[in-house]
C-alpha cells in the first residue's frame, strides 16, 4: 500500500509540474499565497485535474502520445548513458533508427568498452580488473583522437576475423574419399551460415528472400526458396545469390536472422529471358530452367511466374565464397601456385573421381573411381580425354538405384520431373587436391543407339555438362527386364588450358 500511495503521489506531482500550477496549490492565485474568493469551486476543478493526471500517470506505463517522454527531446548525455548499457547487437540496431541515433551509437567511449571487454587479454583470476578499469586503461588517451565510429569498426572487423578463423579451424579435416571438408554441417550450424537470393527489379527495387529448405549432401549443399510473395517475373532483371553470416558469432546461442549479418555475393544471374535451350524438363504444372552455375528456376506453366528457385552449391571453397566476399563483389580465390609435374610426357595419372546423382535427399548413384589416367596422345581439340567407364567393358557398367527424377515442392504443390537429377562431381589430382568440381542439374536425353560395342535391349540416353574447366559425357541404357538404368560410358574431357594452369605445363 505504501508503495502504491507513493507512486500515485509522484504521478500527481508530475501532473502538477507539467501544468505549471501556482505555487500556493490548485486554487491559489498566481504569485500569491492562500485562497481567493470562490476557492471551493476552483479546488474542485483542480481535484478533477489531479485525478486526470493520476489516470494519465497510469497510462504512462504503456506507450502513449499524450504523456510519453519523447526521446528526441532528451539531451545527448542521457541518451549516451542509456546506450552504454546495450550490447553490441542491440547498439547496432539502435543506430538504424534515425540519423541522430546513428551518430550517438558511433560513440567511441561506448565502443571501446565493448571492444576492451571482448578482446582484453585474459589474466589469472586473482589479477583480473573490473570491466570499467579495463575499459579506462585500454587506449583511453586515443579515444578522442579517433574519428567517430573508429572503435565500432575495429570491433566489427575483429569479430568477423574471429568468425573466419573459427570456420577455417572447423574446415581443416578433409575426407580422404572426396577431398572435401568433413565438418561442413557443424561449420554451417555454428557460424549461422545461410543463403539468400536478392531479386532485382528493372525499376531498382529489391526483394530479399530467405531460404526455406537446406540440405547438406556428401559433396554439395541444396538450398530451396518458394512461397507466395514472388514479384512478377516480367518486372525482374537479375537474381543475386549471396551467403549470409551473423557479424557476431556466439556459440552459446542459436544465430538469429534479426541481428546484423554479412552478405557475400556468390553469383549473379539474368532473369530478363529464359531461352528454350536452358529448359531441362517439365511436368503438367511447371517447367524448370538451368542457369549456370548450379541454379534451377521453376516456372508455372499457366502463369509463367516463379514457382521456386533451387541452388546447388559444391562444397569446394563454399565456406570461403559464402563468407569472405562482399555484397557487391564475390570472393576471389588466391592465385594458384602450379604443382610440379615430374613426368609430363606420361600425361595425367593417379586421378580420383567421386560422382553423386541425387534429388530430394534420395541418391541413385554414389561411386568413387581411382587410379584414373590419360596419355599425352589423348589430347584433341583442346581437351584431354579421361575415360572413367569404358563402353565396351561390361564389368565396369554401373546401375542406378531406383528411378531417376527431380523432386520439387512449393507451399501448395509438389511433384517429380522424370529423367532429371542433380550431379555432384569431384575430380582429385594425383596429390589428392580438388582439380575440377561442380554441382549442377542435368537431364537425360534420348540418343541413337551406337553402331559398335555391345547391343542392349532398351532405349539409350546421354547426359552432358560443360563449363570452363571441362566437359562430362555420360551414356546410359534403360534395361527393360530389370527396369533400371545402367551407366555404360562415362568420359571426362579436361581443358588443356586448365591443366597447363594447374601444373605449369605446355600441353
Amino acid at each position: 500500500m505504501a508503495t502504491g500511495r507513493g507512486r500515485l503521489l509522484l504521478q500527481h506531482w508530475l501532473g502538477l509540474q507539467a501544468r505549471r500550477l501556482p505555487l500556493g496549490g490548485v486554487g491559489a492565485a498566481p504569485g500569491r499565497g492562500g485562497f481567493r474568493k470562490g476557492a471551493g469551486v476552483e479546488f474542485a476543478a483542480g481535484w478533477t485535474m489531479l485525478k486526470q493526471d493520476a489516470r494519465c500517470g497510469r497510462k504512462c506505463e504503456g506507450p502513449s502520445a499524450a504523456c510519453a517522454v519523447s526521446l528526441d527531446g532528451m539531451p545527448p548525455e542521457i541518451l549516451l548513458k542509456i546506450l552504454s548499457y546495450l550490447d553490441a547487437v542491440t547498439l547496432l540496431c539502435a543506430g538504424c533508427v534515425n540519423r541522430r541515433f546513428y551518430h550517438l551509437a558511433n560513440d567511441n567511449f561506448i565502443w571501446i568498452r565493448i571492444y576492451s571487454t571482448a578482446f582484453s587479454p585474459k589474466r589469472s583470476s586473482w589479477k583480473v580488473n573490473s570491466v570499467a578499469k579495463t575499459a579506462v586503461s585500454a587506449n583511453l588517451l586515443s579515444v578522442e583522437d579517433k574519428e567517430a565510429g573508429y572503435w565500432k569498426k575495429a570491433y566489427i572487423t575483429k569479430q568477423i576475423a574471429s568468425v573466419k578463423a573459427a570456420l577455417a579451424q572447423l574446415l581443416k579435416p578433409v575426407s580422404p574419399y572426396t577431398g572435401l571438408p568433413m565438418k561442413t554441417k557443424e561449420a554451417i550450424r555454428i557460424s549461422g551460415l545461410g543463403w539468400v537470393i536478392i531479386l532485382k527489379e528493372k525499376s531498382g527495387r529489391e526483394y530479399v528472400m530467405e531460404h526455406v529448405e537446406l540440405s547438406v549432401n556428401d559433396s554439395s549443399v541444396t538450398i530451396v526458396w518458394y512461397g507466395k510473395a514472388w514479384p512478377r517475373l516480367a518486372t525482374l532483371s537479375a537474381l543475386h545469390l549471396c551467403g549470409v553470416t551473423p557479424v557476431f558469432m556466439d556459440r552459446s546461442r542459436t544465430p538469429t536472422r534479426n541481428g546484423p549479418r554479412w552478405h557475400s555475393l556468390i553469383a549473379k544471374y539474368s532473369l530478363s529471358h529464359f531461352p528454350e535451350s536452358t529448359m531441362i524438363g517439365c511436368d503438367r504444372l511447371i517447367r524448370i530452367f538451368h542457369l549456370n552455375p548450379g541454379l534451377l528456376v521453376g516456372l508455372w506453366k499457366r502463369e509463367e511466374e516463379l514457382a521456386f528457385v533451387t541452388a546447388n552449391l559444391h562444397l569446394h571453397h563454399l565456406a570461403e565464397r559464402s563468407t569472405l566476399g562482399s555484397a557487391a563483389l564475390p570472393y576471389e580465390l588466391p592465385p594458384h601456385s602450379p604443382r610440379l609435374d615430374d613426368t609430363p610426357e606420361h600425361g595425367l595419372h593417379g586421378y580420383q573421381l567421386h560422382v553423386d546423382m541425387h534429388s530430394g535427399g534420395v541418391f541413385c548413384l554414389c561411386s568413387t573411381f581411382r587410379d584414373l589416367f590419360t596419355k599425352k596422345g589423348h589430347i584433341e581439340n583442346g581437351y584431354a580425354k579421361l575415360i572413367v567407364i569404358h563402353f565396351k567393358n561390361n564389368t565396369e557398367h554401373l546401375p542406378l538405384v531406383g528411378k531417376v527424377g527431380l523432386s520439387w515442392r512449393t507451399d501448395v504443390f509438389d511433384g517429380c520431373i522424370k529423367s532429371c537429377s542433380i550431379v555432384d562431381m569431384t575430380l582429385l589430382d594425383e596429390y589428392g587436391h580438388p582439380f575440377w568440381c561442380f554441382s549442377s542439374p542435368v537431364c537425360m536425353r534420348p540418343s541413337p543407339r551406337p553402331s559398335d560395342g555391345p547391343h542392349f535391349w532398351g532405349q539409350t540416353y546421354h547426359v552432358d555438362y560443360a563449363d570452363s574447366a571441362g566437359r562430362l559425357h555420360m551414356e546410359l541404357v534403360w534395361i527393360t527386364e530389370t527396369e533400371e538404368h545402367f551407366i555404360v560410358s562415362l568420359v571426362l574431357y579436361l581443358s588443356v588450358a586448365k591443366i597447363n594452369h594447374w601444373f605449369g605445363t605446355q600441353y
